[in-house]
């Protein structure tokens, strides 16, 4: 399966890191700060065999990145990664083809479902948090902020065959949102339904519209969809009225895009702002472990014992871009990993 790497400015790691060190959670206060669980090199450094991982593209390079640093140590193991989509990677995890599959959403009920008819067990982790940025091409001077409202009339399912911004002006302005669009071109790229961030992005914005006007809960079905941010990215540069969405990592260092304000208060998408909540698309990421193939392939618990290691754990997710654990929400992570809490 094909390997991908990814590098983020020095910038942005830092301030991720200040910012998981400085923003708390909810968890219980009675759990320690952290749960320190060091993985000596002598415990794998003999292992042979391979992990199979699969799933979002959003949390692959996380994946990919703690593979790298355990290949270094287990020399005789290969860890494949892939990244076809949160969707996708629940189909092959529920089908027993993979080991781990990685989310940027919970599993979904009919995919516990899916699983539970295979008799496929697992283990929910949270690894991260991540934000999706809404963004448009930097030539677009018209726009600066955009609300959940005037998302829905410009991206939601009544906005189907709009072709210009202005067209969706009248339906942001009855649902309370800003509109003032421009009388030019609309042009839309985003992931496809295979990917967790389609889902994410529908339930985050869409959902408490839709509850009211039950006009469905996706995003319109003629714009251009694709699996691989790096080509919603480029159709976002290609068009100077363009507008778009995929994880905050992918688009934070990008050039020729404009990431734009969102919600009421017009809040900025940064590592800040993700952590704390008040960025209004802001979503967790998982990875789950198929609890059988913890005792059919010893290397699969190795890695994930490894993943769940505070260095190799926090230190991947904000060297790729994305927002850190607090230290009781990564405790709790650790907590049920020691434990092997099965979800669902």
């Amino acid at each position: 399966m094909l390997r991908r790497k990814f590098s983020i400015f020095l910038a942005i790691v830092l301030m991720s890191v200040v910012v998981a060190v400085s923003c708390g959670g909810d968890g219980d206060d009675s759990a320690p700060a952290t749960i320190k669980s060091p993985v000596p090199a002598s415990a794998i450094v003999d292992l042979k065999g391979v992990v199979e991982v699969s799933g979002s593209s959003t949390v692959e390079p996380v994946s990919v990145r703690v593979a790298e640093l355990f290949e270094d140590i287990a020399r005789d193991v290969v860890v494949n990664v892939d990244g076809p989509g949160t969707g996708d990677g629940f189909e092959l995890f529920c089908n027993g083809e993979t080991d781990i599959s990685g989310a940027s959403r919970a599993i979904k009920d009919v995919e516990v479902e899916d699983c539970a008819a295979n008799g496929i067990e697992f283990i929910e982790l949270q690894v991260g948090i991540d934000g999706i940025a809404v963004m448009t091409n930097v030539a677009n001077s018209a726009i600066d902020c955009v609300t959940k409202a005037d998302l829905y009339a410009l991206i939601g399912p009544e906005s189907e065959g709009f072709l210009s911004w202005a067209e969706a002006n009248a339906l942001a302005t009855e649902l309370g949102g800003k509109a003032g669009f421009p009388d030019a071109p609309l042009e839309i790229f985003g992931p496809g339904a295979e990917s967790g961030t389609f889902d994410s992005f529908n339930e985050m914005t869409f959902k408490s519209i839709n509850k009211t006007r039950g006009a469905g809960a996706e995003a319109r079905p003629d714009y251009k969809s694709a699996a691989d941010d790096n080509v919603i990215l480029r159709g976002i540069k290609g068009s100077s009225t363009s507008i778009g969405w995929v994880g905050f990592a992918f688009a934070a260092n990008a050039s020729d895009i404009k990431l734009l304000k969102v919600g009421d208060d017009c809040v900025e998408v940064n590592p800040g702002t993700i952590a704390s909540g008040e960025y209004p698309l802001s979503r967790p990421l998982f990875i789950y472990v198929n609890s059988a193939k913890l005792a059919d392939n010893p290397v699969v618990e190795a890695y994930v014992d490894f993943y769940m290691t505070e260095d190799s754990l926090q230190g991947a997710v904000a060297e790729v871009g994305y927002v850190p654990l607090a230290a009781d929400a990564m405790a709790e992570t650790q907590k049920r990993w020691t434990m092997k809490v099965r979800a669902r």
